[in-house]
């Protein structure tokens, strides 16, 4: 009897089609090896059009279910919910979870929400009752998690997304981890640079990059100098905004000052402009840039600009 699960890879567009979605896999994996949420690195990659929605879900299947063997539940929505802000405040603070939900609205569409990042509840912008969602949660503070910690998580959530209170639990807490919290809206200077210029420009949520170096030191600092203007060289239209908890970063060189930005910290980017694109790519590029491998960016003689993009 013959397997028909290949058949559709017998033409040539189809077969290049699914290569693209394994290596598109691949590079998810990496991203959540190195604990970045998968929501986060899905909604980027949609906002860019590098993925399609019709993805998501074999790759949340592919990568958290199957690769990384997080816990999981289905949950019907009891009550129409369109205010997040306790959400993410309650588990913004649960640093030894990663949480990812996925969401099936009444149009057919399926979101993929970091419930700690307010962007992704900005564009859901409802839950809509006896809808489902699947709550996965993973306990990073070993390698093979912690069932238990993570049903109990579960729990949580589900009743942080009923309205209730949920006390605090220690076993969420991961106290050698601690993200900033997420910056406020863009100061005025950014928001007056978006409304002038001849086209539409816009600008993007903004991006976490966290620091895997023991310390934001001057080699980060200038390997992000490389990596922005070998950007902006090739994306002449396009700027990039640097935050630090909530602050706009004029001149980078401030980010190392005294060891401001010590390992784990975040440090948060934006990109603004006429059709944007590359995003993932620089995000990629910074998290490299904010690492241990940082020196592969100041190779080259001085003066000469990187071709990355």
């Amino acid at each position: 009897m013959f397997d028909s699960t290949y058949y559709t890879l017998g033409s040539k567009a189809n077969f290049n089609k699914a290569l693209r979605h394994f290596y598109k896999v691949s590079e998810v994996v990496d991203g959540v090896d190195t604990r970045e949420n998968l929501a986060d690195i899905l909604n980027l990659e949609l906002d860019e059009e590098e993925v399609q929605s019709a993805q998501i879900l074999p790759i949340v299947g592919a990568v958290i279910k199957d690769k990384f063997h997080y816990t999981y539940e289905a949950f019907d929505i009891p009550v129409t919910i369109n205010d997040f802000t306790k959400i993410v405040n309650v588990t913004s603070k649960w640093t030894a979870l990663d949480l990812v939900i996925v969401y099936f609205n009444p149009n057919g569409s399926v979101f993929v929400i970091n419930p700690k990042n307010e962007n992704h509840w900005n564009k859901v912008r409802e839950l809509s009752s006896d809808h489902l969602i699947v709550i996965y949660s993973k306990y990073l503070k070993n390698e093979d998690g912690n069932d238990k910690i993570e049903k109990e998580s579960i729990k949580a959530m589900e009743a942080l997304l009923i309205g209730k209170d949920v006390f605090a639990n220690k076993d969420f807490i991961d106290a050698s981890y601690k993200p900033k919290a997420q910056p406020v809206q863009p100061p005025q200077p950014v928001q007056q640079m978006a409304a002038v210029g001849g086209g539409q420009r816009r600008s993007t949520p903004k991006y976490s990059v966290q620091v895997t170096n023991e310390l934001f030191h001057n080699g980060n600092v200038e390997s992000w100098k490389k990596i922005i203007e070998s950007f902006k060289l090739t994306h002449p239209t396009l700027d990039v905004i640097v935050f630090y908890e909530g602050e706009l970063i004029n001149d980078l060189n401030s980010l190392f000052k005294w060891g401001k930005v010590k390992h784990h910290g975040l440090i948060f980017f934006q990109v603004v402009g006429e059709n944007i694109k590359d995003v993932s790519k620089l995000q990629k590029y910074l998290f490299e840039g904010a690492s241990p491998r940082f020196e592969q960016f100041l190779k080259g003689s001085v003066g000469q600009v990187l071709n990355l993009f």
